[in-house]
């Protein structure tokens, strides 16, 4: 299984999201996520995160918090353990070009109305619950459908992904 992060940036009151549009190929093509990436050899989770976000944004974070595991099963792409994080400090200048998308800030509120990931809508409503401030997700895809997720081991109502 391949090892990524993503991280979500966070002024108080927006996250830094990114617009895939750019790589023709991309299995995230024309959805919003956050930034982050592949983890390379004898990197740790904690480097990847910082990297990634330098590289695509030209920011360098300087807090953040590990905030959980997403396991992601899938029939068209390789497995992946997504390491995910939120960054509330960080120093330097965003970039003006990204090559994997456009960068955005976005309103906490307004996330929701973006084409995202189901299973995208699942973590960032964990993420906005103060009292989780770790867990555990799994989910499982079939093709760009989410087929079954589970919290902490507990399988959740994936029909409802669309409230979050």
């Amino acid at each position: 299984m391949r090892q990524t992060t993503l991280c979500y940036l966070d002024d108080g009151r927006r996250y830094l999201m990114l617009h895939r549009v750019k790589k023709e190929h991309d299995p995230s093509h024309g959805k919003w996520i956050g930034v982050g990436g592949k983890c390379e050899a004898e990197e740790s989770i904690d480097e990847c995160m910082v990297r990634e976000v330098r590289e695509e944004t030209g920011l360098t974070v300087s807090r953040w918090q590990y905030r959980g595991i997403v396991t992601f099963i899938s029939d068209t792409w390789e497995d992946e353990y997504m390491h995910l994080f939120t960054a509330d400090r960080w120093s330097g200048s965003l970039a003006d070009n990204c090559d994997e998308g456009e960068l955005s800030w976005v309103d906490k509120d307004k996330v929701g109305e973006l084409c995202l990931w189901d299973g995208d809508r699942i973590f960032l409503s964990l993420m906005a619950d103060a009292s989780r401030p770790y867990f555990s997700l799994k989910l499982v895809y079939a093709g760009d459908r989410l087929t079954s997720a589970k919290l902490d081991g507990v399988e959740l109502d994936t029909g409802k992904t669309d409230k979050l």
